[in-house]
């Protein structure tokens, strides 16, 4: 049996209308999975990461904490990734992010807050002790007892010469020469007066 050409037409047709409308529902279902906005807040930093924007038009992202621009108003494309170091604080911070999407009616724009908690110090480790030195001491002894300037009693006595022993040669002169002179010459004095009174005697009584 022979289809008729208009039969065939009207197939084609009915084909190409198919393949146009599932293309359609694809193309409209493509913009609402696109944009992928993720953001992260820890007690210490902010990650923000922003993929599949319309890359022709000026796309802006903003982050504050308690109120104050931590990331001023910054202008991107199709992408946008940041990580960014939170101030210290002592208590839990609000922390914002505003991304405003510039494609069409903006309806892919975040206005999103989340909070940041303290951050939790590490404990403090215990001192070590210093490891004994092995250096051996400089320290000098005293001395055991301080010398005395006394001789010492138990000290043996220097034996006094002999007064029996010889005395020993003299080889020069001494302390006594002119004592023995002189008394040699008081001899010879004596002598030559005895002479003289005795011849005096003798002439007398001549």
């Amino acid at each position: 049996m022979t289809i008729p050409r208009r039969s065939w037409r009207g197939t084609g047709a009915l084909v190409a209308a198919a393949v146009v409308g599932l293309t359609g529902g694809v193309i409209s279902a493509g913009p609402a999975v696109a944009h992928t906005p993720t953001w992260a807040v820890t007690c210490s930093e902010v990650t923000v990461d922003l993929t599949n924007y319309t890359s022709d038009v000026p796309n802006t992202v903003t982050v504050s904490v308690d109120g104050k621009d931590l990331l001023p108003t910054e202008t991107f494309g199709r992408e946008f990734h940041k990580k960014l170091a939170l101030p210290d604080h002592d208590k839990p911070v609000t922390v914002r992010l505003v991304v405003k999407d510039a494609d069409g009616d903006g309806k892919h724009s975040i206005d999103q807050t989340k909070t940041a908690e303290v951050c939790e110090e590490e404990p403090t480790p215990p001192p070590t002790e210093p490891a004994p030195s092995k250096t051996p001491s400089t320290e000098t002894p005293e001395p055991s007892a301080t010398p005395s300037d006394e001789p010492s009693e138990s000290a043996p006595a220097v034996p006094a010469p002999s007064p029996s022993s010889p005395d020993l040669a003299e080889t020069g002169s001494s302390s006594t020469t002119p004592v023995i002179g002189g008394a040699a010459v008081a001899v010879l004095l004596a002598g030559g007066g005895i002479l003289w009174a005795v011849r005096k005697r003798r002439t007398a009584q001549g």
